[in-house]
């Protein structure tokens, strides 16, 4: 497989250099009329200096106009929350005035978008590409649509756990090598840390509207899986499920955990800035002992481009597997996510866009992103390079949850269904309504969202 640096020099070198000279061509190059200028809209961290992805998007962006001369390629970062983000490129799609040639787009909303006419197919191109063999089967069904078509070159996914403050485990009395088996052990051990270590968040999930999907998944859907089978969506019914002691439990963990002050103060919880605070304030400041997060934390933390550097992070922060309810079988918890590459159906410029993804997706590319980005990578190759084993403190983990990792439901319906899922989390958590009240409303209103095609669960 062919990368597209220069021969004999080394991406690191090669990065280094584009970060120091600027890429002020990818930048500012191009107008929507220009048809040799290919448009990228991707989005931006809220906080401005977390340049991560900037920084790798501006260099894959500078080697694709050197390899392929007199091309130009137009950044259009969006520096928005995740859901304004999605609202904001939808609109951008929808017109083949504002349509960007290649779109950053989470997998979460790929169904619906293609349901809306929004994404254009690759399996055309897809099918003479020798890469795509490397790419993991479950990452490719990430992208897949209701119609077997593929929309998306992912690059890279993610698993979610339990990051936890050694040094404050240690003054709660509490082990170094933690391991939960079950939910009450979770709280416990939170209830430990506000009674020994006063001043100290306990534990964070994150909930509520504010949040978005990074509380419906990040937060509610990790107790939710680990409840029993099939408690959000019954594949073999092809129905959404309803009325399960699993989604009241999950309402209930929440419950528990801002009505006993275990969890942040809930107008910090139901912020929009949540994330952004819990990952460059209460983590770095340890402020905060528990938190259900995801793999990409570390990514934050890094001295080029993480915003927030954290030279302990690795030596002050543990790992461990969310647990299912009781410790039932397989005993951990862990949803995975990913965002794709797609071209947008009233792309402008489909050919150059697809040329524009395939830079993306080299190999040396995709192992760059990981190391850059702290994601889990979706290549084989990539997955077996000495240099992504030894990346990112943890990085072996997260890896690890794969294997147990669960995929949301890749159905149209599910972003409304996020959002009544959100809608229960907040009224719980701003004890504007009981767990069993939220779920009805819950189970209401997705009776009406799906019109009816409903399984009742008991």
């Amino acid at each position: 497989m062919r990368s597209t640096s220069p021969p004999g020099k080394p991406l690191a070198l090669l990065t280094a250099a584009v970060v120091a000279a600027g890429v002020l061509t990818a930048c500012g190059g191009g107008s929507g009329g220009d048809p040799n200028t290919v448009k990228v809209a991707f989005i931006k961290d809220t906080n401005s200096r977390v340049t991560v992805r900037d920084d790798y998007v501006a260099l894959v962006a500078r080697q694709f106009e050197q390899a392929y001369p007199g091309k130009k390629v137009k950044l259009i970062p969006v520096q928005a929350s995740e859901n304004d983000y999605y609202t904001k490129i939808q609109q951008m799609m929808r017109s083949p005035k504002t349509a960007p040639d290649v779109v950053y787009e989470d997998t979460f909303l790929i169904s619906s978008d293609i349901t809306a006419g929004l994404l254009r197919p690759l399996d055309p191109q897809l099918a003479s590409w020798a890469d795509w063999r490397q790419f993991e089967p479950a990452a490719k069904a990430a992208a897949r649509g209701q119609d077997g078509k593929t929309y998306g070159v992912p690059d890279g996914t993610d698993t979610r756990g339990l990051w936890f403050n050694r040094k404050v485990f240690a003054k709660a009395g509490l082990p170094a090598d933690w391991h939960p088996r079950t939910w009450d052990e979770v709280l416990d051990a939170a209830r430990t840390i506000k009674r020994k270590v006063p001043g100290v968040i306990p534990l964070n999930v994150f909930t509520g509207k504010g949040a978005g999907e990074a509380a419906v998944m990040q937060g509610f859907e990790m107790l939710l899986y680990g409840t029993g089978p099939d408690q959000l969506y019954d594949p073999a019914a092809k129905k959404w499920v309803i009325g399960t002691r699993g989604f009241k439990d999950s309402l209930r963990f929440l419950d528990t955990v801002y009505k006993e002050k275990l969890g942040p103060e809930v107008s910090d919880a139901l912020s929009p800035n949540i994330q952004t605070n819990v990952a460059a304030e209460l983590l770095p400041e340890q402020k905060l002992a528990i938190d259900l997060d995801g793999s990409w934390l570390g990514q934050q933390w890094q001295p080029t481009g993480g915003g927030n550097p954290w030279p302990q992070w690795a030596g002050t922060l543990g790992q461990a597997p969310f647990p299912t309810q009781t410790g039932a079988p397989p005993g951990r918890v862990s949803l995975a996510g990913g965002w794709t590459w797609s071209i947008p159906a009233r792309a402008p410029r489909p050919e150059l866009a697809w040329q524009l993804i395939k830079t993306f997706q080299t190999r040396a590319h995709a192992l760059d992103w990981c190391l850059r980005g702290a994601q889990i990578a979706v290549r084989k190759d990539v997955a077996a390079d000495p240099r992504y084993l030894k990346a990112v403190p943890g990085v072996g983990f997260f890896t690890g949850l794969v294997e147990v990792s669960r995929y949301r439901p890749a159905l149209p319906e599910y972003p409304r269904v996020a959002a009544a899922i959100g809608e229960a989390t907040e009224s719980v958590t701003a004890g504007d309504a009981t767990p069993e009240q939220a779920a009805a409303r819950y189970d209401d209103t997705v009776r009406s969202l799906v019109g009816g095609a409903v399984v009742d669960k008991p």
